[in-house]
This record gives structure tokens, sequence and C-alpha cells, in this order.
């Protein structure tokens, strides 16, 4: 069996983490990596990722997750946000930073940096978060699949209080808003999850080919 389909076999959504394993440096920059190499509609990169590894810190957001224990039990809470002050100015950012590490000249670029940004400023501030969501899910997959092929447990969360979150952490005035949680570390031998089998349909149940 190839080794992305085992580890993606052993996966699951852990319910409770050993509180006394934690995430080596190493594998802790590689998810940092992973989250800045996640793909992004044009590659604009409009959220951001929050590492939580204290624990006083995790224990007063536990209430604002209806305390799920894996915020605290957890080596480290990624929280995943989105950038609330995305504007054109972000995409002559990205535009700049291509020229910088391409060194890709105007004449090529120009036309679509002013189609980009004519689009995004087309959009509502509504529809700019509801896009940079989006990309946060994706960020979001990306980051399971690496933690299952390094071997770091880990359970995705939208079951929390995003107000209270950008409250404690002060994402407002950063910018920032919270839109998904990843906490990852080790399982715990007494997770009743650990050893029951993986749930799903017949891959022919789920994929169609055309």
């Amino acid at each position: 069996m190839p080794k992305t389909i085992k580890q993606l076999k052993w996966r699951y959504a852990v319910k409770k983490f050993d509180a006394n394993k934690k995430l080596s440096k190493t594998k802790l920059d590689r998810l940092k990596q992973a989250f800045n190499l996640t793909a992004t509609s044009f590659g604009l990169q409009p959220i951001k990722m929050i590492v939580i590894k204290d624990k006083e810190l995790k224990e007063k957001l536990l209430e604002h997750a209806f305390y799920q224990e894996q915020i605290t039990t957890a080596s480290h809470l990624l929280v995943l946000a989105i950038d609330t002050n995305f504007t054109v100015k972000n995409v002559d950012d990205y535009f700049d930073l291509e020229k910088q590490i391409r060194g890709t000249s105007e004449d090529i670029i120009g036309k679509f940096r002013k189609q980009l940004k004519d689009s995004i400023g087309s959009k509502t501030k509504e529809e700019i978060e509801q896009m940079a969501k989006n990309q946060a899910y994706i960020a979001l997959g990306n980051l399971m699949t690496v933690c299952a092929y390094e071997k770091i447990d880990a359970c995705p969360m939208e079951g929390f209080n995003p107000k209270k979150f950008d409250e404690i952490l002060q994402l407002k005035e950063k910018n920032l808003q919270s839109v998904l949680l990843l906490p990852v570390g080790y399982r715990a031998e007494d997770d009743f999850m650990r050893k029951l089998k993986k749930v799903r349909k017949p891959v022919k149940d789920s994929v169609i080919e055309i």
C-alpha cells in the first residue's frame, strides 16, 4: 500500500491528545512551511496561521470552543484566520514580490496585474472575506494531509466562537478574523477513537468516472 494512502487510513479526528507529547521544532516547522505553500487563488495568500503553544492561553480559549478538550491537550493549537483588510494593495504586493523573486518584467505582468486589481476592486468586503474563507479551507485540507504523512495527529474544528477567539488573541488589531481551528499533537493511549475502524463508503460509491 502506498505510504500516502496508508497514512490517510491511519489518521482520524483525534478526540483526546496526550498532553505530555509535544511536536518537535522540526515537525512544527514543516507544518508552517506546508501552510505557507498551500495553494490559494492567484497565489494571493489572504490567510494567516496563528500557532499557540502557551498552556494558559489555550485554557482561556477552551470555554469558547465549547470545552472541546483537544484545545488544551494538543501540543499546539493552529488557528486559521483571514485578512479582513485585503485590498488591491495586496495584489500589487504580490506582483512586486513576483518581480523580485522571478525577475519578471512589468511588461509581462502589467496586464494581468490590472485585471486582477480590477477584479478585487469590484468585489464587496463580504465577497472578499468569503473568498478568503474558501482559501482557509484549502489550507486546512493541506495541513491535515501533511499531518497524516508526518504522523502528526490533528482534529479539524469549526465549532468555536470566532468573536471570542479574536478578542482573546487580539486579532482585530491585526486585521485578522479566525475561521478554523486545528489542534495538533499525538493521540492519547486511551482515546476511544484510537482503535476504531475508519468508516467510509466504497470508492466506487464516492467517485464517478465518466
